[in-house]
């Protein structure tokens, strides 16, 4: 079991009122979120429901229309970019490597811009992180290119690690890899959240990541927002979120759950 269970009084971050426009169309329509520090938070919805938008939300790489998000009580944009480094550790969808450099410089890089650690010692914390992701030490040289696509979310994730953030926050983490290594990935997340206490919010629409993984599931619906775990969002009356739960691609998710659950 996630470390939810030691729910801080306060969230760690909050979004209260949060609205996004794209041209008229409204994506999110006062939006409020809570994450609890400690738990894992899924993020789902339809295609166009603003999943990516709304994490960029959080993080501060997107500024909404109109709404305010806290990160420790604190207003984002009020947040210095070190300071946030120091939070937040972000997974893109894509992995977003530089293909130019390798892993393990890939790794380093946030020390580089956010420390002033010898270059010898930002190797060394590179090489933990690397290993923490479940990647094998001769990775640490080896370019992008030269990766798997579950390698490449792995050392994605290493370089979302190298600052010790609180949080993190992964795009599409299981996305175009095959159902083998997606679990693996699954796998990581729980081991990083139970072993470190580190809060992870996961956008996805892989139901056995949201059924196996995630405390809780915010769930996007024509501008709205629920949130709840699965077994509480499994009882909504909304007809995608039923659907979704609910249809045969959710059977098979269900049973990986169900197999879960003795370990968490």
């Amino acid at each position: 079991m996630s470390a939810a269970r030691h729910k801080q009084a306060e969230p760690i971050l909050s979004a209260r009122g949060i609205v996004n426009r794209f041209g008229k169309q409204r994506v999110h329509d006062k939006l409020d979120l809570d994450i609890e520090a400690g738990e894992v938070l899924g993020i789902a919805g339809g295609s166009g429901s603003g999943k990516t938008v709304l994490l960029k939300t959080l993080i501060g790489l997107h500024q909404p229309d109109s709404g305010k998000v806290l990160i420790e009580g604190k207003p984002i944009d009020a947040v210095g970019a070190e300071e946030k480094a120091a939070l937040i550790g972000v997974l893109f969808q894509q992995g977003a490597l530089f293909s130019s450099l390798s892993v393990s410089q890939n790794v380093m890089l946030p020390m580089r811009e956010y420390t002033d650690l010898p270059a010898a010692e930002q190797e060394q914390i590179a090489a933990v992180k690397i290993e923490l992701a479940g990647l094998s030490a001769d990775s640490a040289v080896k370019f992008p290119a030269q990766l798997s696509g579950g390698m490449v979310k792995r050392a994605a994730l290493a370089r979302a690690l190298a600052l010790d953030p609180r949080m993190l926050f992964l795009d599409e983490p299981t996305s175009d890899l095959d159902p083998l290594t997606a679990s693996g990935i699954d796998e990581l997340i729980m081991q990083l959240n139970r072993g470190l206490g580190v809060t992870v919010v996961i956008v996805t629409h892989d139901l056995t990541t949201l059924m196996t993984v995630c405390d809780r599931v915010a769930v996007l619906v024509d501008g709205k927002i629920t949130v709840g775990t699965i077994d509480k969002l499994a009882q909504s009356h909304d007809p995608w979120i039923h659907d979704f739960l609910h249809g045969p691609r959710a059977q098979g998710a269900m049973n990986a759950r169900k197999t879960h659950h003795g370990i968490r």
